[in-house]
């Protein structure tokens, strides 16, 4: 076991500068979600090279793709994030996350080669804020995976985080536009009625369960401060720590909207979106495995604390259908916020670069751990019951 283990470390080293240029090479050249062209098309360009066949524009996406190593199963999926974000661009550190996968999978051929089954690096587009796993998910594109994988750089080490399900509400209001000084009494306030259902979910907040998050920005508050506004919108995002308590923390945010329409006049129109982010189902199994292989690497795992924060990802819509992890690994600390420049710096970084060759080892390490007699099987019984 050790042997293998110490095989698979020596494979991701031999790739240390292409796999640390590949990085480099996405962080410097930011792309947002489904415009990852060049990202994606280096990604492949590396696997192609290395032996892997690649699917490009898989599930309908076009910087998604699929590029797998072996023929049988189990298939295990490594999941690879490289789009950026507005302004800050890789200041989620998705350079990392795409070229750990990338060099994860290519240090497991010699493992496939032993002891069979397949290796897959999904290339999953557009996670901040768009939901390409969702998408992909739809599209059946994680059917068949035995085990899907997934690291993402922080400021500690996590191997079980807490994701929220999360659903997105468009809202309007429609009043009547009168002069706000000679009549406005004639007016019927749409801002007034936006406002209002701010004031009942700032209320409702006492009254949440732990978990529960709600929060919103308007997008249209009127055209003059001399005219009543006849429309007013807003976007809200709606959290959970599960989804019944998701679908019930819905309806008492709607009852907000419709009390503001029914007491200000204004007519309400509100949309839930299609895409609602599934909460994260940690695979216990799996993740003592990864634990224990980025321990062997020097790393001090953490518990996960609810100060450190919750938010959503899509790897929780694909924990709900494989056995999954999405652990985190530090390359900062814990000083630095995410979504910063200063997290964007830290991801090309000497630490970023380090972060990336462990993420990859522990990665690689743990596919050898699943490709053991009777591993499967217990990461199965776990998810069954989960």
């Amino acid at each position: 076991m050790e042997t293998g283990k110490a095989k698979i470390k020596e494979a991701v080293e031999l790739e240390r500068q292409q796999l640390i240029q590949l990085s480099l090479k996405i962080h410097d050249s930011p792309e947002l979600g489904l415009e990852e062209e060049k990202a994606s098309a280096w990604l492949i360009g590396y696997l192609q090279d290395n032996g892997f066949n690649v699917e490009r524009a898989i599930a309908g996406l076009g910087t998604a793709f699929r590029a797998a190593y072996g023929r049988g199963s189990p298939k295990i999926a490594l999941l690879a994030e490289y789009d950026a974000l507005p302004g800050i661009g890789h200041a989620c550190g998705h350079n990392i996350i795409g070229t750990a996968a990338a060099g994860a999978g290519v240090a497991s051929k010699s493992i496939i080669d032993q002891l069979g089954g397949s290796v897959v690096v999904l290339g999953t587009p557009a996670e901040e804020g768009l939901g390409g796993k969702i998408d992909m998910a739809k599209a059946g594109a994680f059917q068949g995976m035995g085990v899907a994988m997934i690291v993402h750089p922080d400021v500690r080490n996590i191997i079980t985080i807490e994701a929220l399900a999360c659903s997105t509400l468009d809202v309007e209001f429609f009043g009547k536009p009168a002069h706000a000084a000679a009549q406005p009494y004639e007016g019927i306030n749409a801002l007034e009625a936006m406002i209002l259902a701010f004031t009942s979910i700032n209320s409702l907040r006492q009254h949440m369960k732990a978990g529960g998050r709600i929060h919103g920005i308007i997008t249209d508050g009127g055209e003059a401060p001399n005219i009543v506004p006849a429309h007013s919108a807003g976007v809200f995002l709606v959290r959970a720590s599960d989804n019944e308590y998701l679908d019930e923390l819905k309806d008492k945010v709607l009852n907000c909207f419709t009390g503001a329409s029914t007491a200000s006049g204004a007519r309400l129109e509100y949309r839930w979106r299609d895409k609602a982010y599934a909460p994260m189902k940690n695979n216990s199994t799996l993740a003592q495995l990864f634990s224990q292989n980025l321990e062997s690497l020097g790393r001090s795992v953490e518990a996960f604390q609810p100060e450190f924060g919750f938010g959503s990802t899509d790897m929780g819509n694909v924990s709900q259908l494989v056995p999954s992890i999405h652990p985190t690994i530090a390359i900062a600390s814990a000083e630095v916020l995410i979504h910063t420049p200063e997290f964007a710096a830290a991801a090309a970084s000497q630490a970023g670069q380090e972060g990336l060759m462990d993420a990859a080892k522990a990665m690689a390490m743990t596919v050898f751990d699943i490709l053991q007699p009777g591993t499967l099987d217990k990461i199965k019984q776990d998810f069954c019951q989960g």
